[in-house]
């Protein structure tokens, strides 16, 4: 089926239709899911249950120094199997917890940072700041903060649906790059490794969440398959970088239950660290963090560790933050919106440093409203947002990394991206429209 180049709502409706599963839509700006009306009963195989967000955590983290590698003769890489130091350091962590009156709930070796992360929950009616800087004073802690609170923004039948599909040229694209030997490490809630549009696409999945077995939730498989669905399965959707493998790494949680709870994922600072440390280790091409938060020390100290390891960093920009929202607020983060929240037009100049001080926030704007995704137990839906307009630009550098890795981004006039015009001077080829895409990258290529 094909669609003119003015479909809206109601070619996307039809398409979907003739695409066979029973479908969910979305329309908020955050990326929420509205629950289908349609007996789900005849979806087929379904992915486990979404999972209840726990109430927003009263814990504060303590980072104690780790003696460095060469004086350890234990082989410390992350793991506490044979350390030998690790009795001597949750001896600490227990003594911290005594003079303070709080309970050590959990830790987590960061040996990108050179620190041991210990979690402490707090007594009742005890201030997270005040017991954080308490912490802080001993000698032995490098520093201490509170555990903040993150969420998510928001021949294949669906392809003539995909904005990107037109907008961005997606088949010309893939005519010269499709994201081969690159993995995009995917921080959020769970992807669905059993959907068909993702089989064999995912190059592992690990569980941070505390508490929690990983499970197949809504945000996290949309966000996987819009950035490295299947090409040509005949069924669904193109991923941006079918040719790329998603490394998913479950570090939030998704709401129980419909309606407009569907789809919106949790995360805490604990759960992302430990999340981003396990993704510098493994040194991913990319990195996709489709979510929003308060700045945090402990993830800004990872983010500038695998922004210095050649790592890239893409955020999903808050439109109601006044600087973007976090991460994509850091410099060096490349903050992208869907389109629907005012921003500062980003330049090649800016491409190191997409993120500009609070209150000047800089973002590239890329498709994310309207886009058909795979959601859990082989299902559809439509999705909005950031989020999702963060997943298409992950897709995208999959597609540059393969070609020059570290190219930068071509943007038309005005803020949106340009994907013939990145793609054309990496290729030394024609990629799409040939007049426009060479016009579009002569200010934008990076000088030789």
């Amino acid at each position: 089926m094909r669609c003119a180049a003015w479909f809206g709502r109601m070619c996307v409706a039809a398409l979907l239709l003739v695409a066979g599963p029973v479908l969910h839509s979305a329309r908020a700006d955050d990326g929420r899911m509205a629950a289908a009306a349609a007996d789900e009963a005849s979806q087929g195989p379904r992915a486990a249950p979404e999972v209840q967000a726990p109430a927003a955590r009263r814990e504060v983290m303590a980072m104690l120094h780790l003696p460095p590698a060469h004086y350890r003769a234990d082989g410390y890489g992350g793991s506490y199997l044979n350390d030998t130091g690790r009795i001597a350091r949750r001896k600490l962590a227990r003594d911290l917890a005594r003079r303070h009156g709080l309970e050590l709930v959990s830790d987590w070796p960061m040996p990108v940072l050179g620190i041991d992360c210990y979690v402490f929950a707090l007594p009742p009616g005890a201030d997270a700041e005040r017991v954080a800087a308490a912490l802080a004073r001993d000698s032995r802690v490098e520093w201490a903060q509170p555990v903040a609170d993150y969420r998510t923004l928001g021949g294949d039948p669906l392809y003539a649906a995909q904005p990107t599909a037109m907008h961005w040229h997606l088949a010309d694209l893939h005519r010269v790059a499709t994201g081969r030997k690159v993995t995009v490490a995917v921080i959020d809630s769970g992807a669905d490794e059993a959907h068909p549009d993702l089989a064999g696409q995912l190059a592992g999945r690990e569980n941070f969440v505390e508490g929690q077995a990983y499970v197949a939730e809504s945000h996290g498989t949309a966000v996987a398959g819009i950035i490295a669905a299947l090409a040509d399965n005949g069924i669904g959707i193109r991923g941006v970088a079918p040719g790329a493998r998603v490394l998913a790494l479950r570090a939030c949680s998704e709401r129980a239950g419909g309606g407009g709870g569907g789809g919106i994922a949790h995360c805490d600072s604990f759960s992302l660290a430990k999340a981003l440390n396990f993704a510098i280790l493994r040194q991913p091409q990319i990195i996709n963090l489709s979510l929003t938060g308060p700045p945090d020390r402990l993830l800004q100290r990872l983010l500038d560790a695998a922004l210095g390891r050649g790592i890239r960093v893409v955020g999903a920009y808050d439109g109601q933050a006044a600087d973007g929202g976090f991460p994509a607020s850091w410099p060096g983060v490349i903050a992208v919106t869907d389109g629907s929240a005012p921003m500062v037009a980003a330049t090649p100049a800016a491409m190191r440093a997409l993120s500009a001080p609070a209150g000047r926030g800089r973002a590239l704007s890329a498709p994310g409203r309207d886009l058909p995704a795979p959601l859990p137990g082989g299902r559809y839906g439509v999705v909005s947002g950031a989020s999702y307009a963060a997943a298409n630009v992950s897709g995208l550098l999959a597609l540059v990394s393969e070609l020059k890795p570290g190219a930068a981004l071509a943007v038309r006039a005005g803020d949106t991206l340009d994907p013939c015009g990145t793609l054309a001077p990496l290729a030394s080829a024609c990629v799409c429209t040939c007049p426009l895409a060479v016009a579009s990258t002569v200010a934008e290529a990076p000088r030789r």
